[in-house]
């Protein structure tokens, strides 16, 4: 009798244990997936929109590939202060006549590309999601 009394037991400990641990899983998995990730670069504050060209820098186009947090984060910085005010919407390497470039949002709601060269220098800003 006693050696079932801790059978028992052990088996209502273990499914507590278990029970526990499911929730703590449902609820840390729960907070990061209805948490967006707020990034700040140098001036920009925002969150990036997720797909091409999104969080991790992939390009959106043909051509145009994934850049490093590192590359992203710099180009981040002097693409706000090239266009003050304005969201970064997503950084990419370009496939045309720069080596990267960062679409924009600016505060008016227009959309600009700020164009850079290897050295994360602007070489210019065009209206517009690019040629």
């Amino acid at each position: 009798m006693k050696n079932r009394r801790y059978g028992l037991l052990g088996a209502i400990a273990a499914g507590a244990a278990g029970i526990l641990v499911g929730v703590l899983i449902a609820l840390t998995s729960g907070a990061n997936a209805a948490s967006t990730p707020t990034a700040s670069y140098g001036g920009y504050t925002g969150t990036d929109k997720p797909g091409p060209g999104g969080q991790d820098g992939r390009g959106g186009h043909a051509g145009e590939s994934a850049l490093s947090s590192t590359v992203s984060a710099k180009l981040r910085a002097e693409a706000v202060k090239a266009v003050p005010g304005g969201t970064v919407d997503r950084v990419e390497r370009d496939s045309g006549d720069a080596t990267y470039e960062a679409h924009m949002t600016k505060s008016d709601g227009s959309k600009v590309t700020v164009k850079f060269d290897k050295a994360y220098k602007v070489t210019g800003v065009e209206d517009g999601m690019g040629k």
